[in-house]
């Protein structure tokens, strides 16, 4: 990993409400290497989608703001690509085509037809899917459906990688598979990847650094975690390794004991209950708006 690359600066966001203002993040600085993998995880509402919303370019922080290799962000673009948990496929075009419309917007005056069906081939076998390149989505798994808008995130080349809970909406056995693809991509291409999860696992398996959100309102980051594990990581090897079980064992005492959610400190719930994937939907309102953004820029 490099120098410094993506800078989250005195970052604050305030929302109008009816008879006053919302503060959903208070001051939240953070500085991201190129290459670099980070995993947003808190309990729901403490603000990961809001700060993914202003990498992304789609809101404009209150207080401090974005800088992306010295430019500052102001609205979304192709250098930043955003991949949903809904993988957001149009219906009628097959995989292929679904890749090409983000690349001919992108490189369409850059790259030959030659260039442009050699490129979009290359992604779509990145993520194994170029077997599968004219099936069109009602034809496709969950898992491979989410492998195609990945391969069209890939696609557009962008200096950040934004997923939202790319992998909540998927079976198991699919989300290991998914993860492992992940970390495949990140070890050839090294992009530099913001990913908000609620999957602790995930979280430790996947990343380099783990920032761990505060409960809102207000939130901001509670904690950083480094995650001094070697690559390539293999999660049956490491999952029984006493350096994994540590890192996890850190997030679930931040997530569980020092941020505990209102409703379990009423109930007296279970505080190592591990956090469902459905249970950050509420704060993961707008990042949909981002594609048409995106396309437009």
């Amino acid at each position: 990993m490099s120098k410094e690359h993506l800078l989250i600066d005195h970052v604050s966001m305030d929302f109008p409400i009816p008879g006053g203002v919302f503060s959903a993040l208070d001051n939240v600085n953070l500085k991201i290497a190129k290459g670099e993998f980070v995993s947003l995880i808190g309990h729901s509402g403490c603000g990961k989608s809001t700060v993914l919303n202003i990498v992304a370019g789609l809101y404009q922080a209150t207080q401090g703001g974005v800088i992306l290799d010295g430019t500052e962000v102001n609205d979304p673009g192709p250098d930043r690509a955003v991949v949903f948990q809904n993988h957001s496929l149009l219906p009628w075009l097959t995989a292929y085509q679904n890749v090409e419309l983000a690349v001919k917007q992108i490189f369409g005056k850059q790259k030959s037809k030659t260039e442009i069906k050699d490129w979009i081939e290359h992604n779509l076998k990145l993520v194994h899917m170029d077997h599968a390149m004219n099936k069109r989505p009602d034809e496709l798994s969950g898992g491979m459906k989410q492998r195609v808008g990945i391969a069209r995130a890939l696609a557009m080349q962008p200096k950040v990688m934004l997923m939202d809970e790319p992998f909540g909406a998927l079976d198991a056995l699919t989300r290991a598979h998914m993860q492992d693809t992940l970390m495949e991509i990140q070890t050839e291409l090294k992009n530099t990847v913001i990913m908000i999860t609620h999957d602790v696992d995930e979280a430790v398996l996947l990343s380099d650094r783990i920032v761990m959100m505060s409960n809102g309102p207000a939130a901001t980051i509670g904690e950083i975690l480094a995650v001094d594990l070697p690559r390539p990581r293999e999660r049956v090897t490491m999952a029984d390794t006493p350096e994994y079980n540590h890192y996890r064992a850190q997030v679930l005492k931040f997530l569980y004991e020092r941020q505990r959610r209102p409703e379990d400190k009423k109930s007296g719930g279970d505080t190592e209950k591990k956090p469902s994937a459905d249970s950050g939907q509420a704060d993961a309102s707008d990042l949909k708006l981002v594609n048409d953004k995106q396309a437009a820029a």
